[in-house]
């Protein structure tokens, strides 16, 4: 058989593995890289023998050094300066200092628990130093952590990627070389880091460039040029300093991110696929080089050092860099447990040991096989466990509390009265509104601007809260408000207040849900509201009665007479939404029209201003006679 169709079978079957390994990945819901590593495994020479990438010979460095410039690239386009703002001084420390603790521990680890001379143990280190986004980034989205969570790991791994790989190159050359100079060694780091960020950050706005005003590219034609363009950078800062493009791959991503690109979702689209095809290639290859032999033969003191490096060394790496922040014990308690390696750890150990196998040193198979199984403990154990964890925890994004609420009136103030009295973070964003006053009196936040405008919702902190209500006046601007907040934000509950059928609209978005009631007549409620023609009430729905409950308040629903507005479930409040399945336990705060004059009201010492008390209603508490004689009779027929 040819070499040329020898290689092409080589490709073809692992990129049909890399993507079925995907596949299946996302239907069982689990992280990829797990299926990924098995898979190659399996299909390598120690499984069934069908992939061999030692064919590929030098074109596999070319391979990893190309599909790893994309890695980097996706994951700085996912940097959003704003949010990393919030955890900025975390995030250097763990860039850092971070980088620093794991570095001694992991070589600490190595050398006396692995056994392995301290040169080879401090290689070992600087390869694991780095968390992979490949794994962080889809593990997070599968188990929606809460975002300020999200934002520090997601951080760290996209940043820590190029430090930690330039660090390990020069700790790789210093063995090499037998130059053990620390100053060396700091300013050749430091060289790396300076001309991939300059070349980087030049080649970002660029692009950005090419994005804003080349219009008479297609948006296709864009993303190629992009590509293109990223690839020419990598190569120039190569060979500018060796082993500094994939710094300048980072910032290129996080510049051109930044920078208000129009229609910067269709590249995030493309680079998204070429990363998902790229981390599927890499995985299946390097996985399929991979020796399990050498795995094994690495002994029990090996095991010991990766389970020190997750148990011992990553929880003090996070409570020395997140001593003085504002994160909690929970959200400390889940950074410590999810620091899964990656595709540039196994990338830069499958280079590394090519290397010190050619330059004649012990220890290339070994510290590869050591780097496998750091990524196959950390990403399966942590991996599969982080969802239950995040629950256990309780800082999965369905936990977030807090709202942002779009359109400042009577009954939008009222809704917000209600979290900010359970001690939750309310904003209200209108363009102009007569009740401003009002809710400023109530210590509401309050932002006279468009809530169109995607950075009016970051100012609003809405990455961090739960819940995202627009309901405004305007049925249709609520609906569009609400798709773009959907799109824009992995929010867990998005509401808005429109007059369209909800089953409808849930096939166009299903992240999209009516509040209240359908077709809910806002203005009217609006003028019950100001002329005190409502009562606010409260019921619990219980197990006797929970059936005649439910056709009672629905029927008065029907009428016109009652609008739900709030559930509390599990001692959590939440805004109702118009498919919302009720359970016994529920306690319901709805409105209920009361058709008493207003005069008769006033006369009787009510007001405008004063605000509605929460109370039991026998209107809704008492149920209608014909239910009562039935419960009657079937409370006779018991007896």
């Amino acid at each position: 058989m040819e070499a040329s169709f020898e290689i092409t079978l080589q490709m073809v079957a692992t990129v049909l593995a890399g993507i079925s390994a995907q596949v299946l990945a996302a239907y069982l819901k689990v992280p990829s890289i797990v299926l990924l590593l098995l898979l190659g495994i399996l299909l390598g020479s120690d499984g069934i023998g069908l992939l061999h990438p030692h064919l590929l010979g030098a074109g596999l460095e070319v391979i990893v050094a190309l599909a790893t410039a994309i890695i980097l690239f996706e994951g700085g386009l996912n940097l959003d300066l704003r949010e990393l703002g919030k955890v900025s001084v975390s995030l250097q420390l763990l860039v850092t200092l971070g980088t620093l603790v794991t570095l001694m521990g992991g070589s600490m680890a190595a050398h006396w628990l692995g056994e392995f001379p301290w040169n080879i143990a401090f290689l070992y280190a600087s390869i694991i130093v780095v968390t992979g986004p490949t794994v962080v980034g889809p593990l997070l989205k599968q188990i929606n952590v809460d975002r300020q969570v999200a934002t520090l790991l997601e951080g760290e791994g996209v940043l820590i990627d190029p430090v930690g790989a330039i660090l390990a190159f020069v700790v790789l050359d210093t063995i090499l070389n037998g130059d053990a100079d620390p100053i060396k060694a700091i300013i050749g780091l430091l060289m790396r880091l300076g001309v991939g960020g300059a070349i980087g950050g030049a080649g970002g706005y660029l692009m950005s460039l090419i994005f804003k005003r080349a219009n008479f590219l297609s948006f296709e034609l864009k993303n190629l040029v992009v590509l293109a363009v990223l690839w020419g950078l990598f190569t120039l800062a190569q060979t500018i300093r060796s082993e500094s493009g994939v710094m300048t791959t980072v910032i290129a991503g996080a510049v051109f991110a930044n920078s208000s690109v129009p229609e910067e979702r269709l590249l995030r689209s493309f680079k998204g696929q070429l990363t998902i095809l790229s981390v599927s290639v890499l995985f299946i290859l390097l996985a399929a080089d991979l020796s399990i032999a050498s795995v094994f033969a690495l002994g029990w003191g090996s095991l010991y050092t990766v389970l020190v490096l997750m148990l011992v060394v990553r929880p003090i790496n996070i409570l020395l860099c997140t001593w003085n922040s504002d994160l909690n014990w929970r959200q400390k308690l889940f950074l410590s447990w999810v620091a899964p390696r990656g595709i540039v750890s196994a990338s830069v150990a499958s280079l590394f040991a090519i290397s010190l196998t050619q330059r004649g040193f012990n220890g290339g198979d070994a510290i590869k096989a050591l780097v496998f199984l750091t990524i196959i403990m950390t990403v399966v154990c942590q991996g599969l466990t982080a969802g239950q964890v995040a629950k256990w925890l309780q800082i999965t994004s369905k936990d977030a509390t807090g709202a942002v609420i779009v359109g400042c009136n009577p009954l939008s103030l009222l809704i917000a009265r209600f979290f900010q009295e359970r001690g939750e973070n309310v904003v209200m964003i209108d363009t102009d509104s007569e009740y401003f006053v009002q809710a400023e009196a109530q210590n509401l936040r309050v932002i006279a601007s468009s809530a169109l405008d995607a950075e009016v919702l970051e100012e609003a902190g809405i990455s961090s809260l739960g819940t995202f209500l627009a309901m405004t006046n305007n049925g249709e601007v609520n609906f569009v408000l609400a798709q773009r907040a959907a799109e824009e934000f992995n929010l867990p509950r998005v509401l808005a207040v429109f007059p369209r059928d909800p089953q409808a609209n849930n096939s166009v978005n299903s992240k999209v849900n009516q509040a209240f009631v359908s077709d809910l007549a806002i203005k009217t409620w609006i003028e019950y509201l100001n002329d005190g023609r409502v009562k606010l009430g409260t019921t619990t729905l219980n197990e006797e009665e929970f059936s005649s409950q439910q056709e009672h308040i629905q029927e008065k629903v029907r009428t016109g007479v009652l609008v739900p507005l709030l559930v509390e479930r599990e001692q959590r409040l939440q805004i109702m939404q118009v498919s919302q399945e009720w359970e016994i336990g529920d306690r319901i705060i709805y409105l209920l029209y009361d058709s008493r004059p207003n005069l008769l009201k006033r006369l009787s010492g009510a007001s405008q201003s004063t605000p509605l008390s929460l109370e039991t209603l026998p209107e809704v508490e008492e149920l209608p006679l014909a239910k009562l004689s039935q419960l009657s009779a079937s409370e006779v027929s018991s007896g």
